[in-house]
């Protein structure tokens, strides 16, 4: 990579302190201190998720629907399915129940 800087005159006749020294490494005494705090924000970003979110959000009743979701997607397995399905399970790929009450198996 060549650098941006043009070549300084060399020889007998340049002029003594024409160029300034190139940049060195920053000064590790010359650094300052530098902090963020940014606890304001994520109480601003979490109240705007919440006000998102609106008032009717019910957390309970979305875990239920992702469990009834769950269930009914591993529903009517046939019997090659449902040993694939165990076999899955058993190696912890797949969550041990569909739902409450699943017992480890898929719902029928």
């Amino acid at each position: 990579m060549t650098s941006h800087r043009p070549t300084p005159p060399t020889g007998p006749d340049a002029p003594v302190g024409a160029y300034p020294p190139a940049p060195g490494p920053p000064d590790a005494d010359g650094l300052a201190d530098f902090t963020v705090d940014l606890t304001s924000q994520e109480v601003l970003r979490r109240a705007q998720v919440m006000a998102a979110l609106g008032p009717d959000w019910d957390p309970i009743e979305v875990l239920r629907g992702e469990e009834a979701a769950y269930a009914l997607l591993y529903s009517g397995l046939d019997a090659e399915q449902q040993r694939v399905y165990d076999d899955l399970v058993a190696a912890g790929v797949l969550p041990g129940s569909a739902g409450p009450g699943g017992g480890g198996r898929a719902a029928a």
